[in-house]
């Protein structure tokens, strides 16, 4: 029971250790709140007769400092970097110049809105990141090692290559490493999504975040903790935004230019009157000046749109979609057609068992428990599916003479006659004629003869994907068109098209073949999005606007090939990765256009000494706290 304790305590930890950091976060704004309100009861309500001259500038300050400072020193070491026009710059111009002039409420109320909408700034972006590592960072922190045969508990980031980890029933696994143990049953559900045991034998590959099932399991560890596939995903998707999307670069680049012009305008609006008005007031005009300046700070751009392009990866990555860049959300969201692979995308990958057709002469059940008995001697797909379908033996059946005959199926006799069980070509070797025309079956076909005698077949697939009707579906009312390309019989691929509703689909290709029907689609001015396994469609991944990997967190080369990886393999997912990607979009588009528009109003009625340090606040950190907001809606799209 311990070890439950520890965890929770731990918890309880964490959680007073993060509102202690918010707490921290916000004090500086509290203080400087608290001062605030103090002033201004001296100013406005108290009125003391000592509250003027040092004494009132010396309360003000100290209310403006633990926020003002701090943007200051931000401001010099941008300039120091050789980034001049920065917003803190025009936050230090402004609240600088307002005490200049003797309007320290309006300084001191600028610099503390600001200072909140960095908190709530640093608030939204920490809890993306935090959606993000929790979905995947699925590691204990400790692990059982062997040591000269002695268990020994350590921190799983201290684990060596080549330690031996002793994972108990339960455990989950904390590294990437190889199975030492004959075998064992492991949990993918944090890798895949699929909660079905996994059987690995001894020698096969078991990564960071499996849950071992049954007896102890030993697992050499073959790489260290950071560089798990847990750890390339994680980092991955943490650092996405680093590829930027169109909107953010424009606007990065838009504020490079706007903010100097803002700073220029404002020393126009300050001086240029002196030589057109009459009864010049340079306090006047230095205070609209100023106003002009906080309003014109892009903060609400430079904040929320990013924030926006975060917060969307950070939706998709709680729905296990992992976005390698943000401008991949804005590539999604105005697709037009989704090409697919079949197997692993549309379909499970795992045969089943279809339809048995057996004569009416035959006591099915018999049949069933003698072809069932047979197969378990086979390790082939097709056999393990005959054998979960039949289930466990129930009947004494006594197999003499077993074989498997090399591409054909197994033979074995049972009460002195012949079972054959395997395809059609096994029937001509032992020429035992069948009524079945081969043509007339889509699926794979397992015939079966007992006593030189044909008794009928069974015919296994690869099981379309419980949710691949709704994937379709939902396209559709996306107004995305569906093309499937496949290397499957084209028998079967259309079948499975039709069955879905799928526009095209094209069965029996080459990688070549796929990727001319890419271009065929591609020349039509047509945005796409291929979804596969992204290894063996590389050229046609390489080929499209953006590549869609399905599970691929078994495969190195998948998280290096594709764009977008979806973590729990469910086709769904693909149209709710458009959606994230049109959602993200829009908001990202509302908040420009509410700063802009907000800001252009405000600006022009600034610059006219309508409007005061008070509307400007507003038309600055009002519209970016709106923006930010708005932007942590994403987070919450599910």
């Amino acid at each position: 029971m311990q070890p439950s304790h520890d965890t929770h305590a731990s918890s309880h930890e964490h959680e007073h250790s993060a509102e202690g950091s918010k707490f921290q976060l916000f004090l500086p704004a509290i203080i400087a709140f608290v001062i605030l309100i103090l002033a201004l009861a001296l100013d406005h309500w108290i009125k003391p007769e000592w509250f003027t001259g040092w004494l009132r500038f010396i309360v003000y300050f100290a209310a403006f400092s633990p926020v003002g400072l701090p943007v200051i020193k931000e401001a010099i070491d941008s300039m120091k970097n050789g980034d001049i026009f920065s917003e803190f710059l025009l936050m230090s111009i402004a609240t600088i110049g307002a005490f200049a002039i003797g309007e320290y409420p309006e300084a001191v109320a600028v610099m503390l809105f600001y200072a909140v909408g960095e908190v709530f700034q640093t608030l939204a972006v920490s809890r993306a990141k935090g959606n993000i590592k929790s979905l995947l960072d699925q590691r204990p922190d400790e692990v059982t090692i062997l040591v000269d045969g002695q268990a020994q508990t350590i921190a799983a980031a201290e684990a060596n290559i080549d330690d031996v980890i002793q994972l108990k029933a339960g455990e989950k696994l904390a590294l990437d490493g190889e199975l030492l143990s004959d075998k064992g049953s492991f949990n993918t559900a944090a890798l895949t999504g699929e909660s079905k045991p996994d059987t690995l034998y001894q020698g096969e590959k078991v990564l960071a975040g499996m849950i071992n099932l049954n007896t102890v399991s030993q697992v050499r560890v073959t790489t260290a903790y950071n560089d798990s596939k847990l750890s390339k995903i994680l980092e991955m998707v943490q650092n996405a935004t680093a590829q930027k999307a169109p909107t953010e670069l424009f606007i990065r680049k838009f504020a490079k230019i706007y903010t100097p012009i803002v700073v220029f305008l404002a020393i126009a609006i300050c001086v240029c009157p002196y030589f057109f008005v009459e009864n010049y007031q340079f306090n006047d005009w230095l205070y609209r000046a100023l106003v002009f300046l906080v309003i014109s700070c892009p903060c609400a751009l430079v904040i929320s749109i990013p924030l926006g392009y975060f917060g969307g990866i950070g939706a998709a990555s709680q729905n296990g979609i992992l976005f390698k860049g943000s401008n991949f959300l804005d590539i999604l969201a105005k697709v037009q057609n989704v090409v697919m692979d079949k197997t692993g995308t549309m379909t499970e990958g795992v045969f089943k068992v279809q339809e048995v057709v057996f004569n009416d002469n035959i006591d099915q059940k018999y049949m069933l428990q003698m072809v069932s008995a047979l197969e378990k001697l086979s390790s082939h797909p097709v056999a393990t599916a005959i054998h979960q379908h039949i289930g466990e033996l129930t009947l004494d059946i006594e197999l003499k003479n077993a074989e498997e005959i090399a591409g054909h199926g197994l033979k074995a006799t049972i009460a002195d006659k012949t079972l054959l069980v395997g395809n059609l070509k096994l029937m001509d070797k032992f020429e035992i004629g069948y009524p079945v025309d081969p043509s007339s079956i889509i699926y794979t076909t397992i015939a079966v003869a007992y006593g030189d005698e044909f008794v009928g077949y069974i015919t296994i697939a690869d099981e379309i994907k419980a949710d691949a009707q709704a994937t379709i579906d939902q396209l559709k009312a996306l107004h995305v068109k569906t093309t499937m390309l496949s290397g499957d019989k084209n028998n079967v691929v259309q079948f499975v098209a039709q069955k879905l509703g799928i526009d095209a689909a094209y069965g029996d290709l080459l990688p070549e073949d796929k990727v001319a029907k890419v271009k065929a689609i591609k020349a039509n001015n047509q945005s796409v999005a291929f979804v596969g396994d992204g290894v063996n469609d590389a050229p046609v991944v390489a080929l499209s606007d953006v590549g869609i990997a399905m599970g691929g967190l078994g495969s190195d080369a998948t998280i290096e090939t594709a764009d977008v990886v979806i973590q729990d393999d469910k086709p769904s997912k693909i149209p709710l990765a458009i959606k994230i990607g049109q959602q993200t979009k829009r908001i990202v588009w509302q908040n420009i256009t509410l700063a802009f528009a907000v800001k252009a109003i405000v600006l022009i009625l600034g610059a006219g000494g309508m409007a005061t340090m008070w509307e400007a606040v507003f038309a600055d950190v009002g519209v970016a706290l709106l923006a930010i907001m708005n932007a942590m809606r994403i987070q919450k799209l599910n």
